[in-house]
């Protein structure tokens, strides 16, 4: 089984974001694989309320605050994610940490609200270029998971490797450096969580996947799937992914 989560991030009108649905045609995909999209807050319920959408697509949020409810202009919550009809929601993307500012103490924060209101944390991992140069990609990968690890034995969650320096630029790991990242977080959840709870954590790889690169990806070893970016705003590019895990 392979999971293909596709990140739209700021994109798509609501007329694009249904007609995505409406396009997106899995015949060929494994049955096995599991297929999420992370729109927009705003188009979130009405996807989930959609007919169009293939049974086999789940939702998630991009982000969420770690409060309930309260005084937080521009927040949403996880209670209002799950009412939304999320099932995931992405905490700690590269643009949450580096755009704006986000902790790991805040991922952290994130990832227990999550577990309270049942919703599948992928939390996101990854080094900047001027990390990765200066030979600490280990280094920064275990600190951003150690920080979540403690909660990640209490239900299902994912991990989400995406160097920085990838996201968005054309430029994408190459087979060995995402097998290196791979065993290394692999690695650091066994040591806390023993070996077969690690094994049951899958680990996505993010950075500027594409159809070309899929299959090369896909078969590196603890590379458990894909995390999506430009590439799931079409539906057939994103179908593409998903047959290349097949």
């Amino acid at each position: 089984m392979a999971v293909i989560a596709g990140n739209w991030k700021m994109h798509m009108a609501s007329d694009q974001a249904l007609g995505f649905l409406t396009d997106l045609d899995l015949g060929g995909v494994s049955e096995n694989h599991e297929i999420l999209l992370f729109p927009s807050a705003i188009h979130l319920a009405a996807l989930a309320a959609s007919g169009a959408r293939d049974p086999r697509v789940q939702l998630g949020l991009q982000n969420i605050y770690w409060e309930d409810e309260g005084a937080f202009t521009g927040e949403l919550s996880a209670r209002m994610a799950s009412e939304a009809g999320a099932n995931f929601v992405l905490i700690g993307h590269s643009e949450r940490r580096h755009v704006f500012g986000e902790t790991d103490e805040e991922v952290a924060r994130k990832v227990k609200a999550a577990r309270r209101h049942n919703l599948i944390p992928v939390i996101c991992v990854g080094e900047t270029l001027e990390e990765r140069r200066a030979g600490r990609v280990e280094e920064v990968i275990l600190r951003q998971l150690n920080a979540v690890i403690r909660d990640l034995s209490l239900g299902r969650a994912l991990i989400a490797y995406e160097p920085v320096w990838a996201i968005g630029t054309g430029e994408t790991a190459t087979p060995e450096d995402a097998s290196l990242a791979h065993k290394t977080l692999r690695e650091g959840l066994s040591q806390v969580l023993g070996a077969e709870k690690a094994r049951a954590i899958a680990i996505l790889y993010g950075g500027s996947v594409k159809p070309s690169n899929a299959g090369d990806l896909l078969s590196v070893a603890n590379v458990d799937g894909v995390l999506v970016g430009g590439a799931s705003l079409d539906p057939r590019s994103f179908k593409e992914i998903a047959a290349a895990a097949s």
